[in-house]
């Protein structure tokens, strides 16, 4: 039956480009924005994850940034304390030579007394960010540093952060106000060093820090009326100083390795996130661009089709005309 009421075909015909047009529509906006789920109304699920992951990747990027930060700390500490190794070294060497005979032991002094304002000057300068874990004016004894290691999500949902703990007890070279707890400015037994100790103390320090609670043993230098028994303790303390140094630093040394391995750790952790982001919600462009190159045959068509449904019901008028 042919009506000029009701155009079928004309009606099917438009139904069938309207869905055309809605697909054109959405893949056109999949090709301009890159993303397969732009939106929570293209996929509430996908959407969701890769909002909540694209969220923990900005905290890893501070979680990095963090690591860069306690890492330049931790180098520049490391570099005063290597520096310092160097200086007392050389100590130890000049109170080798002053056990020479007839050696000028005043003139050796003046030596030492430059070495150890060089190690001042480095403690004073090993400082970053307002931080310096060489040196400590503070009534209380320096404590645990903490540095942002990682951002953590568990499979329950619930967010964490870890930290890299250092304790710069361990490597406070000077302490302006308990001599005790400096490297350098801390007594340290000539006599518990010997291989058969006498029982009586013999305590030595390298500097003095003019600190508030100030070391009770002698300070380490040299005048011409100095022993060769006492050149022999400061040989030893010295050495026991070198060693502790030594630990420091080295200490300092597996907490930088370990900062590096967790940087480039939380590098490597964010591109993986970015790449399963990108697998949940990318457009994939070749996909996309063929199907734009389908649809826009399929619309073609379909306009044609329509237009000649419309022009069926215009026959109709051939049948009135004489």
């Amino acid at each position: 039956m042919t009506s000029i009421m009701t155009n079928a075909a004309a009606m099917a015909a438009l139904q069938t480009l309207r869905g055309i047009n809605s697909e054109m529509e959405m893949t056109q906006a999949r090709v301009s924005s890159g993303f397969r789920v732009e939106t929570a109304g293209d996929n509430a699920a996908y959407w969701s994850i890769a909002t909540t992951m694209r969220s923990d990747n900005k905290a890893l990027s501070t979680v990095k940034d963090a690591l860069g930060l306690g890492a330049s700390k931790i180098d520049l500490a490391y570099t005063g304390m290597n520096s310092s190794i160097d200086v007392v070294t050389e100590i130890k060497a000049k109170l080798v030579a002053a056990r020479e005979p007839g050696v000028d032991k005043t003139k050796i002094n003046k030596e030492l007394l430059q070495l150890k304002n060089q190690l001042v000057s480095t403690s004073e300068s090993a400082s970053f960010s307002g931080e310096n874990w060489l040196l400590n004016s503070a009534t209380g004894a320096a404590g645990i540093k903490s540095v942002v290691g990682s951002f953590n999500r568990s499979s329950s949902g619930t967010v964490s952060v870890t930290t890299l703990d250092i304790d710069t007890s361990d490597t406070i070279l000077l302490d302006t106000a308990d001599a005790s707890r400096g490297i350098l400015t801390k007594d340290v037994d000539a006599d518990a060093l010997l291989d058969t100790p006498t029982g009586t103390a013999d305590n030595w320090f390298l500097i003095n820090a003019s600190s508030t609670v100030a070391a009770t043993g002698q300070e380490i230098t040299l005048t011409a009326a100095t022993s060769d028994v006492q050149v022999d303790a400061m040989i030893s303390v010295v050495d026991s100083i070198l060693t502790e140094l030594t630990d420091a630093a080295s200490n300092l040394g597996a907490i930088n390795k370990r900062v590096g391995m967790q940087e480039t750790f939380v590098s490597n952790l964010m591109d993986s996130i970015n790449k399963g982001v990108g697998r949940l919600v990318d457009a994939d462009m070749n996909e996309e661009s063929t199907r734009l190159k389908a649809l826009q045959t399929q619309q073609q068509l379909g306009i044609q089709s329509l237009s000649i449904a419309n022009s069926n019901s215009q026959n109709i008028l051939t049948l009135f005309q004489n």
